[in-house]
């Protein structure tokens, strides 16, 4: 098989961590499976959180424990927001990649994880060395990374602050995430440009938040700016629901199939196995 040159992550988490009614585990499961077989880069499955804060992530171990990996080339990513959920997720062996949020918004710190930014990264480092000790891989997602609804200062220097820590700190790879879907092209554009010229070690994907009509745009700057690595979900479905503002909706899968297909870039997707999951995706959301 030729090298894959356009990485799709696929976030069901992301789609499913905002709805009020509770899908059950079993559903779950069959949709995760269905997803394994398709070839995404990574399957962003869950989130060791309080059950309190995001209900709908309360059977995360029950669902790691009962999908089958065996025959899945795609890593498996959890989210967590303190230690707690690092050495749960550190400890689970079909955990490859520990996620965390961490806010340039001291106001969405503050929200999604009961920390300030300097408390958050504190804990940061302290599970850079728990995903290491485990072999797992750290993710940043660094939230609010186009701006923020709070009115406070942003910029791309406040950016590029933190991104500076977190290299110093080993980090190998950010996400910068559209939380609100305020991204404009132009900042895209400079931050996508900047980062990957100062940080050649890190690879940095994009987890654009966006209105269903309106994912072009982002995609295609990220992509002429030199980003390979793009989250999405499947239908532009959910969010994020601690953010004090509406959820947008994710990027759309199919959105990004066709934008690889157009611009000749190897996804490495199975289309008829993702026909396959999209049909589950469509029961697990009653969307039929």
């Amino acid at each position: 098989m030729s090298q894959q040159t356009f990485k799709i992550i696929e976030c069901p988490r992301d789609a499913m961590q905002g709805r009020k009614e509770f899908i059950p585990t079993a559903q779950k499961i069959d949709y995760m499976n269905r997803l394994l077989t398709v070839g995404f880069e990574a399957l962003d499955c869950g989130s060791f959180v309080s059950p309190k804060a995001i209900p709908q992530m309360a059977d995360t171990q029950e669902v790691l424990d009962q999908i089958e990996t065996v025959n899945s080339t795609s890593k498996l990513s959890v989210v967590v927001a303190n230690i707690s959920g690092a050495k749960k997720a550190a400890e689970h062996q079909k955990v490859n990649i520990i996620g965390f949020p961490f806010s340039v918004s001291e106001n969405f710190q503050q929200f999604n994880t009961n920390k300030s930014r300097e408390e958050a990264f504190a804990q940061v480092k302290e599970i850079q060395h728990i995903a290491q000790d485990n072999g797992k891989e750290l993710l940043i997602y660094l939230s609010m990374a186009f701006g923020n609804p709070y009115g406070e200062t942003w910029n791309e220097d406040l950016v590029k602050e933190w991104t500076k820590k977190f290299h110093d700190l080993g980090v190998h790879s950010i996400n910068l995430s559209d939380t609100i879907g305020v991204a404009e092209e132009q900042t895209i554009t400079d931050l996508f440009q900047s980062l990957l010229t100062a940080y050649p070690e890190i690879e940095f994907g994009a987890h654009f938040h966006t209105v269903y009509n309106h994912w072009h745009a982002k995609v295609k700057t990220a992509y002429d700016s030199g980003c390979r690595r793009f989250d999405g979900a499947i239908k532009g479905l959910g969010g994020c629901p601690m953010s004090k503002s509406d959820m947008v909706g994710n990027m759309p899968t199919e959105k990004l199939i066709s934008f690889a297909n157009e611009h000749h870039e190897n996804h490495g997707l199975n289309l008829l196995d993702f026909e396959a999951a999209w049909n589950v995706g469509l029961k697990t959301f009653g969307m039929v």
